[in-house]
């Protein structure tokens, strides 16, 4: 479903920009256990010794985001990238510092920020469980690959649940034309959050009849959160990829998002830029990087709106109907959200 004005890229997903991997281990054993893990990786070599820039954005704080405070801090992110659940965040950061540690040149290292974000899929998994191990966490990091990446009911969305439908993980890209700078823009997101949905425009979820306070609906069917991954091969300061970040939930608010009171909504974006990377070397002296400039940031700011307005949209359409813990979700029916979205963008004579 083609989303906004921009081209994607060939495959659609944050894997355009190369260099990134993506892994995802998903557990799911008899009705209660449906989660896991996904890793993005900014580049295949040794992270910690070769940071990438970052950004990081707070739409609704309402979550878990490890490693945070300090990509604010130092504007840069020196480990793999884990999401998972709620409950699964310290097994995920134990397998981050641990694969850390672990690579070659890293023998000296004696601090590590690793990065973990989650959702709560506590209504179709036993989170209360906490299923996932830190060997499961390291194996996504380890069977991360550039390539096809799968979306839906896989790896750290295999339990989430958004806008009353299955969720899951979705991801898309954005290929600018290079006239505005042949830059790619890529996005994964973990969605499991509410409202009342919208697909290109089209009020999805009135029409099917299922949305935030239909007939009185709690006000607890909104909660949920999003983590939004964005990668760039643009070579951006860290402050120019905390702006990019803030402009990936304009994407989401175009989905329908409310934006809910017990919603974690949280983005991060690297460059992986070799012009602005951190290596070892450059950060042991004074070092000079060749970054875009604020006047060249518009059509980024557009390709990330566009991603992961899509992402929302991929994830939807590649689930599938999930029975749980507590319960079954549903998938979108995919061809009716299709129909009311044609029928809607028609033409009319």
């Amino acid at each position: 479903m083609a989303i906004g004005i921009l081209p994607a890229g060939p495959r659609d997903a944050i894997t355009d920009v190369a260099g990134v991997r993506v892994g995802h281990v998903t557990l799911e054993q008899g009705r209660d256990i449906h989660t896991g893990v996904t890793a993005i990786l900014p580049h295949g070599g040794n992270l910690w010794q070769d940071k990438v820039p970052a950004g990081f954005f707070v739409a609704n704080g309402f979550g878990k985001f490890a490693g945070s405070t300090q990509i604010e801090e130092l504007g840069e992110i020196e480990t793999p990238i884990l999401l998972t659940n709620t409950l699964s965040v310290p097994e995920a950061m134990a397998a981050g510092v641990e694969w850390t540690l672990d690579q070659p040149g890293n023998e000296g290292v004696r601090t590590v920020n690793a990065v973990v974000g989650e959702t709560n899929d506590g209504f179709l998994n036993d989170i209360r469980g906490r299923h996932v191990s830190i060997a499961d966490a390291r194996r996504a990091i380890e069977t991360a690959q550039e390539g096809p990446v799968a979306e839906g009911a896989v790896g750290a969305g295999t339990g989430t649940v958004a806008f009353g439908w299955k969720g899951g993980i979705g991801t898309a890209s954005r290929h600018l034309p290079l006239t505005l700078g042949g830059w790619t823009v890529g996005v994964l997101v973990q969605a499991n959050y509410g409202g009342v949905l919208s697909v290109a425009g089209t009020p999805v979820g009135q029409e099917l009849g299922q949305y935030l306070y239909k007939a009185k609906v709690p006000e607890k069917s909104a909660d949920g959160s999003i983590v939004i991954v964005i990668a760039t091969d643009a070579p951006l300061s860290d402050r120019n990829l905390r702006r990019l970040a803030e402009r990936a939930f304009v994407g989401v608010a175009r989905t329908g998002s409310a934006f809910s009171n017990g919603s974690g909504d949280y983005a991060v974006a690297f460059s992986t830029a070799m012009d602005v990377r951190r290596t070892a070397a450059r950060r042991k002296e004074q070092a000079v990087y060749s970054e875009l400039s604020n006047d060249r940031m518009t059509p980024l700011f557009q390709a990330a709106a566009e991603a992961s307005e899509e992402s929302v949209y991929n994830a939807l359409f590649a689930a599938h109907d999930v029975t749980g813990h507590r319960g079954t979700v549903r998938a979108l029916p995919a061809a009716k959200a299709r129909a009311l979205v044609r029928r809607r963008t028609q033409p009319r004579n």
